[in-house]
Order: C-alpha cells, then sequence, then structure tokens
C-alpha cells in the first residue's frame, strides 16, 4: 500500500470541487463522489512513499502554513483508464512545500511525485473509459473557472491501516 502526504482545500474550495464530483455522478459518469469514506475529501497529493519517516509523521520534518491555492484547467491522465483532474496551478508556496516534502521522505518517494516529475491536481474522478474522459470534459469545460481558495493543512494518509491524521 502507499503513504502520502495531502493538502486539504479550505471549505470554499472543498465545495467547490465536490460540486464537480455531484455534477459528474449526476450525469452518470464516474466520479470521486461515489467513494463514501469519511476520509475522501478533495486534496492535493504532495508526496507518496511506501513508507514515511516518524519525522514526517509528527510533523517535525516540514513545517506547515496555509497558502492560496487555485485551481486551474482540466487534465486527463491516460492509461488503462483515465483519470480526470483539475490542475493545480503551481506557486512558490506550493513548489517550495513540495520540495521539503521530498527532501523529508528521501529516495522512498514514488518517481511520479519526484521534483521535475509533479503534476499538481485534485481528482475529480478515476477509471473512465475514453468515452466517459470525453463526456466529463464536456459536461464541466462550459462552467469551468479557475477556483482560488488556500491549502488549509496538512495531512497523512496510511494506506495500510486506512487512516489519515494532521501533520504538525
Amino acid at each position: 500500500m502507499v503513504q502520502s502526504a495531502e493538502l486539504l482545500l479550505d471549505s470554499g474550495l472543498d465545495t467547490a470541487v465536490r460540486r464537480e464530483w455531484a455534477a459528474l455522478s449526476d450525469a452518470g459518469l464516474p466520479s470521486q463522489n461515489r467513494h463514501r469514506g469519511e476520509s475522501n475529501r478533495p486534496h492535493i497529493t504532495v508526496v507518496v512513499a511506501s513508507s514515511m519517516p516518524a519525522s514526517v509523521d509528527s510533523g517535525a520534518a516540514v513545517h506547515f502554513d496555509p497558502f492560496d491555492v487555485r485551481l486551474g484547467g482540466l487534465v486527463v491522465f491516460g492509461g488503462r483508464t483515465a483519470t480526470l483532474a483539475r490542475l493545480v496551478v503551481p506557486s512558490v508556496e506550493l513548489l517550495d512545500l513540495h520540495a521539503r516534502m521530498h527532501a523529508a521522505v528521501g529516495s522512498g518517494s514514488f518517481d511520479n511525485v519526484a521534483i521535475g516529475q509533479w503534476t499538481p491536481h485534485v481528482t475529480l474522478a478515476r477509471r473512465l473509459t475514453p468515452d466517459e474522459a470525453g463526456a466529463a470534459t464536456r459536461l464541466l469545460c462550459p462552467h469551468l473557472d479557475d477556483l482560488t481558495g488556500s491549502a488549509a493543512a496538512l495531512r497523512r494518509w496510511d494506506g495500510d491501516n486506512k487512516c489519515e491524521w494532521r501533520i504538525g
């Protein structure tokens, strides 16, 4: 399983992303809205690894202060199935936090979140067929504006034990 550190969004951004999740599921399309677990919420994954140092878990390795976040356009990540997401517009604060988290985790960090490889995003839907990805994009694009708010908290997700906690 995976271990991750993720940015949680302020209530306004969280609500706006959940509206997009609802629009997709209301249209019969895959959506993060279908996952009813309490830990399922809009977030920006900052680092993923097979294990996390205790200094990350405790908050000792990385200090976090809230900062402004802007969600931009849509992106579709390919593979056997597609993932639809909102791009996060990189800021100095976001890139700095990413670099500090990456340094704290060290060589155990997965390649897709490595410096120079990471695409910050908020997932809207997973496991879409090509037709569903097209339909989802057509559904959301006419109403798509940048969304602004803040990264309100940093959390740890423990995929092995299916639990979460705030860092710092």
